[in-house]
């Protein structure tokens, strides 16, 4: 009898055992989780999904955070990590990851070294040590190796020290973003063709040098004369018109009007108004006047109309000013510039969700006109506190000697950018002779409405995209004031991310900048409320669990007595 209850024993202990195993060898297999957030925020969306499914090689993801950082960096690693955790739970064969640090060598240099040596920026930081603070340079950037090819991620579009919560939520946001794309252009390396316009006096010397960079990295970009050449050919995704000074012929229009109805794509960032700061460094005061592009009909006949007028602004960059001193010793003193908008995203549509704020100089107003057909969404728009002034406008730094008076900034949401899509129809339509329209035969004829649903994107301002050029540093990164270089006010703002967005979603054949659409809440304690009840929640969080832990073992302590009494 004791046998078969010893056997019966010793079954059951290997039964347990046994379903351990099977339960630990069946989890390891059928791995899944439950997102129960409101936002999804540890979900992939469709395309990510498809994208990483579909991976003929492995991919290996270097990030470079790990190391003694402030903590807002630390937080970024660690909502990197599970991001990266999400992406290996997809496609667990295909990709590994890894953090380690910029001093760790590889190939006899630091890790640091090859990175900026592939374009990448660091931020200098002050980091607390045990033996005193350090500078330290940090590279929030990913490096991705797919097959014989490699790629940067940035994963924090900011370049200050110090991250903020905000900062810190808009980049988990864009984070599935930056990868997917990234990775898509590893795994499809031919890149599409980009035209940028000649001809018409638009900018080719260093200020175009941030330009050309940053849209060579992703695309095939070509200088195209539009005076020279008969016609713009289809193989080009997309048209780029950049600050031009020189007026267009019907001829040049025409060029531009045929290749939009044959489905091309047009991003034109256009000065109606001749007024440049350089111009205030020989002069007390300057007058915007009209470039006479004659732009506007064509312009006008897509649904937009770019006013005569100069946007002022109180949310704006700094400008260094004599407040005092003498003529041969001024004091110079930075500030506020109404004249160069910053314009807050309002995170409307995907190409503004997310980036931080984009930098403009002498922009211009714009208004829509209502077609069939055509929707308008409004990318970039004044603050709460703005205003125009009508040309002949009259500019002149003594405006800064006083503060502006803000009852006159009572205009709000000013629109300088909008986005046209939809079936747009020919300027030309019944206006040209049979001559000319039989000669467009050679060029695949002429077409007086789209081929179908298109877009275009219309900005009225051309510094957005040009880099100012410092004697000491050189060309800068677009979005930088070359004025505010090395000072407390110096900052990059976001206009890189603003056009490489605009041809994303221009280009794009896919629904990859869908992964751009992804909504993180940002949810903030109430400080008021945080500090009312401070010390209720200190009890709550110190003292109640010491109060438990002795109550439970005074009540355990009674339970033995009474069972064990004699």
């Amino acid at each position: 009898m004791k046998r078969i209850v010893s056997e019966k024993k010793y079954l059951r202990w290997i039964g347990l055992i046994a379903a351990l195993v099977i339960i630990n060898v069946v989890a390891s297999l059928l791995h899944y989780r439950f997102d129960l957030t409101q936002e999804k925020r540890y979900s992939l969306t469709n395309t990510t999904r498809q994208l990483l499914r579909e991976l003929e090689n492995p991919i290996f993801i270097t990030v470079f955070l790990k190391g003694d950082y402030p903590s807002g960096f630390t937080k970024l690693g660690n909502a990197t990590e599970d991001f990266l955790r999400t992406l290996r739970e997809t496609n667990s064969n295909k990709i590994k990851y890894r953090f380690i640090s910029t001093e760790e060598e590889v190939g006899g240099k630091s890790w640091g070294d090859s990175l900026q040596a592939l374009g990448a920026v660091p931020i200098n930081l002050n980091v607390q040590l045990k033996s005193g603070q350090e500078s330290k340079l940090v590279y929030p950037t990913a490096l991705i190796n797919y097959g014989e090819q490699t790629a940067l991620v940035n994963i924090y579009q900011g370049s200050t020290r110090v991250i903020t919560a905000q900062e810190l939520n808009n980049a988990e946001g864009t984070m599935e973003y930056q990868f997917a794309k990234t990775i898509d252009k590893l795994v499809q390396p031919q890149k599409p063709l980009i035209a940028y316009a000649t001809g018409n006096g638009e900018p080719v010397d260093y200020k175009t040098y941030d330009l050309q960079q940053v849209v060579k990295a992703n695309y095939n970009l070509f200088m195209f004369d539009l005076t020279r050449q008969p016609a713009i050919p289809d193989t080009m995704k997309a048209l780029l018109i950049v600050k031009p000074s020189i007026g267009f012929t019907d001829e040049q229009k025409l060029k531009i009007d045929q290749y939009i109805m044959r489905g091309g794509k047009v991003l034109w960032f256009i000065d109606n108004l001749n007024a440049e700061q350089d111009s205030l460094s020989f002069k007390s005061q300057l007058i915007a006047y009209e470039r006479n592009l004659g732009l506007q009909d064509i312009l006008f006949n897509y649904g937009v109309r770019i006013n005569s007028d100069l946007i002022m602004d109180l949310q704006c960059d700094f400008m260094p000013f004599a407040v005092g001193g003498n003529s041969s010793a001024p004091q110079y003193e930075f500030l506020h510039w109404n004249y160069y908008p910053l314009f807050a995203s309002r995170n409307n549509h995907l190409i503004t969700k997310n980036i931080g704020l984009v930098a403009s100089r002498f922009a211009n107003s714009m208004d829509t006109i209502e077609s069939n057909g055509t929707q308008k969404t409004f990318l970039l728009q004044s603050s709460s506190n703005s205003r125009v002034i009508q040309t002949p406008a009259l500019i002149s730094p003594n405006e800064n000697r006083n503060a502006p008076e803000d009852a006159l900034f009572k205009q709000h949401d000013i629109p300088s950018a909008v986005l046209l899509e939809g079936k747009f129809s020919s300027f030309f339509r019944n206006r040209l002779s049979k001559a000319k329209i039989d000669s467009l035969e050679l060029y695949g004829g002429f077409q007086q409405k789209g081929s179908g649903e298109n877009k275009m994107i219309v900005v009225a301002d051309g510094d957005i995209v040009l880099n100012d050029v410092n004697q000491k540093e050189g060309p800068l990164p677009m979005g930088m004031n070359s004025f505010t270089l090395k000072s407390q006010y110096e900052y990059q703002f976001a206009n890189r991310d603003f056009l490489m967005n605009c041809l994303e979603y221009l280009i794009s054949k896919g629904n990859l900048i869908e992964t751009r659409n992804k909504e993180i809440s940002l949810r903030l304690l109430d400080s008021r409320k945080v500090e009312e009840k401070r010390t209720m929640w200190q009890l709550i969080n110190i003292a109640l669990p010491i109060l438990l832990i002795i109550l439970f073992g005074f009540i355990y302590q009674q339970m033995r007595r009474r069972k064990y009494a004699m």
